[in-house]
């Protein structure tokens, strides 16, 4: 029997943010709701959640200034972030923030659904294993590099690089936004200490990591 997933619902808007509830319920997660990013906040502290649906537009915080804070903290729970905003360039803000998808209004509840299904279930994936293929372990908020030994090193990033590396893993192939003094900051690291990946640019798009022996 499959576990109920717990999502966490980031909405200023009353009456969409109902909604949603009551549609997320109906499809079997378990749904808290918040009005708002400071109150988001507070239940973070207090729980852990599978998966976040977040507005981009709030008053108070933002949605994608509280992308960032709980990025930064160390919070890696997948985000979906909503937004009324078209652009390829807000697409571009939010993933680059730390999103793991983006959804412009309105859109269909069922896609929604199935976006959070695929995105929760990747997590999950990335959980269980706990080694990442490419030579590096993600725990307890920090990237090691793997060793033979199991005497497994520390990989000194910035908060930003972290975010990054996350991001370009989860899952490997993903591409990025990122700005290029990060990207270049996180692959001299790389490099510097596992010689069979590579961060390449992704022409107009961003970056991602590759496995230079395949």
């Amino acid at each position: 029997m499959a576990m109920t997933k717990n999502i966490l619902v980031i909405d200023d808007d009353k009456m969409l943010r109902t909604s949603l509830a009551t549609g997320l319920r109906h499809a079997d997660f378990k749904v808290i709701t918040s009005e708002s990013a400071e109150e988001a906040t507070e239940i973070l502290a207090r729980i852990s959640v599978d998966a976040i649906v977040l507005d981009r537009m709030m008053g108070g915080m933002d949605g994608l200034t509280f992308l960032k804070q709980i990025r930064l903290n160390g919070n890696y729970t997948p985000v979906i972030m909503l937004t009324a905003l078209s652009g390829s360039e807000n697409a571009i803000d939010g993933l680059s923030g730390g999103a793991n998808d983006y959804m412009a209004k309105p859109f269909q509840l069922q896609e929604l659904i199935l976006r959070l299904n695929n995105i929760i279930k990747t997590d999950q994936q990335k959980s269980e294993s706990g080694n990442i293929s490419c030579g590096l372990i993600f725990a307890d908020g920090e990237f090691f590099v793997k060793s033979d030994d199991g005497q497994n090193k520390l990989l000194s990033l910035s908060a930003e690089e972290k975010k990054l590396l996350h991001n370009l893993i989860n899952p490997i192939g993903n591409i990025v936004a990122a700005t290029p003094m990060v990207a270049k900051r996180l692959r001299n690291k790389i490099n510097g200490v596992l010689s069979d990946i590579d961060i390449i640019t992704v022409r107009g798009m961003g970056y991602k990591i590759i496995n230079k022996k395949h």
